[in-house]
């Protein structure tokens, strides 16, 4: 037999895109718009109805970048139709770009009453017609001309991301507002077509089964009529019936498929547009849901549920009734999708704290699995804050994404850092945007890396990134393929009914130990340097004003701004999210990330000014001057770890002229700063170690050429290191402070278009040489490194993640090793040998390399370098410039209990008050290896103290924590504040002093009860 397959191929997919996708629609009419443009910012569907509609022809423009037009559209359903097989439909075109759904125009529909119909938005053109008594067709609906900022993505500078710079041309050409008459018979045609063409193409050519596809493909274009396609449409869906009834091989590999839609709660789009893409997209799911009983769909994000519960209640209402059916499921439990390298220890435990208590409260239910399939790697610090939350599983896609190494397993145990264990699937379609193609579906069994161990695998399906979310078609593909042979096997089904199956079909599975690093995106560690600053500081003072708050309530009984401090935790916690944090979104994302953190810390300084007022401050009465505010876990300046009261007498500090520098001098260091203000030795005065190797000091800015080979805000490519630049030249070394208790020099340089300010301070009580760098920055698509060369053999270095810290090699022996050339740190990391250590801190920096050479002389160099500033061009083109203060520190510390504390100490100054009382810790911990974290009152306001605390050096720990205040009781809780089955660190209460037993890294909350209330209360009862 010749093979013809190739012709055959061609010929069916011509008819299929020429004869059957024309009839679609039996007929359809044009109806009658008005329209009505918003002036400025969206407004809700009372306000637009009120507005004077003017007529509107289908081909004109419409939309300027980011506006609003508000369409009334009106007609009769022609008589014509009546006795028609078919369904009428209105079909709207907004002039769909080329690029992908959700990055660009979309509408939401709603009926004269106000009630949302559907969504139109490419690949979903359609709205079910509620026809009126005469065939009147009577509905709204609200186009928003979103600009596609970059789906193509080029990476080039576009000035659309900021409505300053985005213009007022219309960019849209309305085409087409028509109501019509679908043929249903055609449509599943349609289906029946793509899904067997979509499986013939992924066979292997000697199968029979691909043969038999293609033969059977061809007798329905042989049988059908080219000009009568309506009428003969059953004859060829008749042909493929019993191609279409071949069961699934009995080893088929099993697919569970999720409906979803992946909604970035801010990206190349504003916050207040991801509110109408979720209406838009919830409502599409609502629709589908009303007409396929099986459909069942799946979504994150407690913030996106919240925001339709302020903005489209309706809406809301109807998603809680589909939710208690158990059909629209909230998923992943956490506030938001955020990213997981950078958030502080405590906010990520608030993600999801703050996500549970929203589902559990508004629906009933308490997700069981994590939800992250897109955020940029995942901390090795996470399985335990998941698991402490109440979580069993946790999925992720992203990691498939890697550039070098392939992850080797896609369902497995995932261990973090103090041994906790969850399992964890990584769905081998490598999509969360999946449509349920053939494609898709033979590629999830081909890759799926557990074969033979186990054979199921979950696929998310539904438009995503923008929204949109799962579509007919999309149910039509799941429906055909739920067992056909060929093809896995489709069940659509929740996330919970997959893991529980893959944990029973898998019982033993793999270990992964550590960070799931993600090879890709590194640059996201440093992006937008204002925002990573502003989510920093707003962390610390969040600390602040909880535990000053709780002890001024605690103490003076003070009222507990409970409500205040939730808003702004869910202000804090929203802007965490994996496209607003890491710095790659649109400057009119970061622009108003910016004036948030700006008013959050200005409400958070109100609230720690109240509690430090209740607690005596502006009283003379028992003080003798100015007292400081410690909030931090460890003792600063003799200030008591999380109390107030007078600072240690100043120490003094020594300077000397050395030539054209300075030598600084205190009890613990000598600082030897050159004539280019470069630090040229660091020795600890205690044993004279110096921590610089002669000949590379430290200081040292480096400029890079930062172009990267695709996703400009995102990545770091390796090949920056080979085009630096030492900024050694400094137009002014200076004394600026030399006073008994401190000494300055300031450091001027220039280059390029920018310049630099640093001030290198010795405190006299001070542990560590502190380094403010001031930038004016205006440089594009530069990196801007802090270098600091150290004489220390270190084959690792630790750095700090939530609630713990890391250990990464410094050598490149793998290609793992390779890979991890940029990586996140917190706010220190710490290399040291056996005896000697060294500290770098920060106040906002996140990006750091870490490697080391061996010197002519034999010594190792271990150089720590943070990356303070990058300055990409897409998607924001003007992204960090301008003015930018970092805070770095060098300090010399054998343990890393020392780095742990002078992070803290960086992050959290002493607030002097003047004329305040001393104040006496509220919570105390006898071990400096058991870090308080948290301090506040519980979530179900009765009054008891939660405490939040890890064991920090990474070793066992026994200790003892003591509360400042009456306590009824103490237990052990989860992160929701609900009481332990089985503690796993309590051994004893004696009074208001629990006696604690912690494995390395052991995160543990505890409840402190006060006024007699019960020990078992929590939030989620």
């Amino acid at each position: 037999m010749h093979d013809n397959s190739a012709l055959v191929r061609a010929r069916i997919a011509r008819f299929s895109e020429e004869r059957v996708k024309p009839a679609l629609y039996r007929d359809s009419a044009a109806l009658t718009i008005n329209a009505w443009e918003v002036p400025d910012e969206p407004v809700p569907f009372a306000e637009a109805v009120g507005q004077a509609f003017e007529p509107f022809t289908v081909g004109s423009a419409w939309g300027k970048p980011w506006g609003t037009t508000w369409f009334h559209v009106t007609g009769t359903v022609p008589e014509a139709w009546q006795g028609l097989d078919g369904v009428v439909e209105l079909v709207v075109d907004l002039g769909f770009l080329s690029g992908q759904s959700g990055f660009q125009a979309e509408g939401l529909v709603f009926d004269p009453a106000g009630r949302i119909i559907k969504a139109i938005e490419p690949f979903n053109d359609h709205v079910p017609v509620e026809v009126g008594p005469g065939g009147e067709i009577d509905v709204y609906i609200e186009a928003a001309s979103n600009p596609d900022v970059g789906s193509d993505w080029s990476f080039r500078p576009t000035p659309v991301g900021d409505k300053a710079t985005a213009g007022t041309k219309p960019i849209y050409r309305l085409r087409r507002v028509d109501v019509a008459l679908l043929d249903t018979q055609v449509w599943e045609l349609q289906m029946d077509i793509w899904t067997l063409s979509g499986l013939m193409d992924e066979l292997s050519a000697d199968l029979p089964r691909r043969a038999d596809i293609l033969r059977a493909l061809e007798a329905v274009v042989d049988a059908m009529d080219p000009d009568d396609v309506s009428g003969t449409a059953a004859a060829g869906r008749a042909i493929l019936a019993p191609v279409l009834a071949q069961p699934a091989y009995a080893s088929a590999h099993r697919v569970v498929a999720v409906g979803h839609a992946h909604i970035d709660s801010a990206w190349l789009w504003p916050v207040r547009e991801t509110i109408r893409k979720c209406a838009r997209t919830f409502s599409n799911v609502l629709d589908l849901m009303d007409r396929d009983p099986g459909f069942v769909f799946a979504a994150s994000s407690a913030q996106q549920y919240a925001w339709m519960k302020e903005h489209y209640p309706e809406l809301f209402e109807r998603i809680r009734a589909r939710a208690a059916e158990g059909r629209f499921v909230p998923v992943g439990g956490m506030w938001v999708e955020s990213d997981t390298n950078m958030p502080g220890g405590e906010a990520l435990a608030r993600q999801l704290v703050a996500g549970k208590q929203f589902f559990m409260r508004e629906f009933g239910i308490e997700p069981l699995e994590v939800w992250l399939p897109d955020s940029f790697g995942y901390s090795a610090a996470f399985p335990q804050i998941a698991v402490a939350a109440g979580a069993r599983y946790f999925l992720t896609q992203k990691t498939s994404w890697n550039e070098t190494n392939t992850m080797p397993h896609h369902t497995f145990s995932w261990e973090g850092i103090d041994g906790s264990r969850i399992f964890t699937h990584f769905p081998p379609v490598d999509t969360y945007n999946a449509v349920l193609s053939g494609e898709e579906l033979a590629k999830a069994q081909r890759q799926y890396a557990e074969k033979g161990a186990s054979n199921i695998s979950l696929v998310p399906f539904g438009f995503g990134d923008g929204g949109g979310g799962p579509t007919r078609e999309m149910l039509a593909a799941a429906s055909r393929t739920a067992s056909l042979e060929g093809s896995p096997t489709v069940t659509v089904a929740s996330p919970l009914a997959f893991f529980e199956e893959a944990e029973r079909d898998y019982p033993n599975p793999p270990v992964w130990s550590g960070e799931l690093y993600l090879e890709f995106h590194r640059g996201t560690y440093t992006s937008q340097a204002r925002t990573k600053a502003g989510n920093r500081r707003s962390e610390h003072l969040l600390r602040e004003a909880e535990l000053w708050a709780a002890t001024a309530a605690v103490r003076s009984g003070a009222d507990y701004p409970y409500e205040r401090l939730a808003e702004l935790w869910q202000s804090v916690l929203l802007l965490q999210f994996h496209d607003i944090l890491p710095g790659t979104s649109i400057a009119w994302v970061h622009q108003v990330a910016e004036e948030n953190y700006r008013r959050i810390a200005a409400e958070l300084e109100d609230l720690i000014s109240a509690a430090v007022s209740a607690l005596g401050a502006g009283s003379a009465e028992g003080s003798a001057g100015p007292v400081a505010f410690n909030a931090s876990p460890f003792a600063v300046s003799g200030v008591a770890a999380m109390s107030a009261g007078p600072v240690d007498p100043p120490r003094g500090v020594s300077v000397e002229r050395d030539g054209a520098g300075y030598v600084l001098e205190n009890a613990r260091l000598r600082v030897s700063i050159d004539a280019q203000g470069l630090v040229a030795s660091l020795v600890d005065v205690r044993t004279g170690r110096d921590a610089v190797p002669a000949g590379q000091p430290g200081n040292l800015l480096q400029l890079f050429r930062d172009t990267p080979t695709q996703w400009d805000a995102w990545d770091i490519d390796q090949h920056y290191q080979r085009s630096g630049t030492e900024l050694r030249d400094a137009e002014s070394v200076e004394l600026v402070t030399d006073a008994p208790e401190r000494a300055s020099i300031r450091v001027e340089r220039r280059f390029g278009a920018s310049a630099v300010s640093q001030t290198l301070t010795l405190e006299g009580n001070g542990t560590a040489l502190e380094i403010e760098t001031i930038v004016e920055w205006h440089e594009q698509q530069k990196l801007l490194k802090l270098a600091f060369p150290l004489d220390v053999h270190a084959d690792r270095a630790a750095s700090e993640v939530q609630f713990g810290h890391v250990h990464r090699p410094t050598h490149v022996n793998t290609s793992w090793d390779a890979a991890r050339f940029e990586t996140c740190a917190h706010r220190w990391v710490h290399v040291a040998e056996p005896g000697f250590g060294v500290t770098v801190a920060n106040d906002a920096t996140y990006g750091h390399d870490i490697t080391r050479t061996t010197r002519a002389d034999g010594g190792t160099t271990t150089l720590v370098r943070q990356s303070l500033l990058r300055a990409p061009l897409f998607p924001d083109p003007k992204s960090d410039q301008g003015r930018h203060r970092l805070r770095t520190s060098v300090g010399i510390g054998a343990d890393v209990l020392d780095a742990v504390g002078e992070g803290y100490r960086l992050n959290l100054a002493l607030r002097i008050v003047d004329g305040a009382s001393a104040v006496a810790p509220l919570v105390r911990s006898d071990s400096p290896s058991i870090v308080i974290e948290s301090v506040k009152l519980a979530e179900d306001r009765s009054g008891d103290l939660i405490v939040r605390l890890y064991e920090a050096r990474g070793a066992r720990a026994v200790g003892t924590v003591t509360a400042g205040c009456e306590v009824a009781g103490i237990v052990e809780t989860d992160l929701l504040e609900r009481a332990a089955a089985e503690p796993a660190a309590l051994v004893g209460v004696d009074g208001a002093s629990a006696e604690l037993r912690l494995r390395a890294f052991q995160l543990v909350t505890l409840r402190f009860r006060r006024n007699g209330g019960s020990a078992e209360e929590s939030l989620g009862e």
